[in-house]
């Protein structure tokens, strides 16, 4: 009964212990280090205004949570059930709708 304990603890931490390299981690926080880096220039050396920059703003926010995902929470290494991914695609869904529904409200608020 010892053994079997012992086995089953060896191959959950098999599974979970390869998560990532020194080499991957070092490459996220570059690329999170450039994405940050690219909107500031653009805001503070006026490169950009209006409607691109803010499309270069929010794009460069979405490649960053990408790159957030993927680098440093591990999600493209889950095995089985993405329950991870489906947690998240839930929480997108309510900080969704609770920020288009407070959008909406502030807009139709002064009828």
């Amino acid at each position: 009964m010892a053994q079997h304990g012992k086995e089953l603890h060896g191959e959950h931490g098999a599974q979970t212990g390869g998560h990532g390299s020194l080499k991957e981690y070092v490459t996220g926080f570059v690329l999170s280090i450039i994405l940050t880096i690219i909107p500031l220039l653009i805001v503070l050396n006026h490169w950009m205004e209006g409607k691109a920059a803010v499309a270069v703003l929010l794009g460069t926010a979405v490649l960053q949570f990408v790159l957030q995902l993927v680098f440093f929470m591990h999600l493209r290494e889950e095995h089985g059930p993405r329950y991870n991914l489906m947690t998240l695609l839930l929480g997108l869904v309510v900080v969704i709708t609770i920020v288009i529904g407070s959008i909406w409200i502030m807009t139709n608020n002064g009828m």
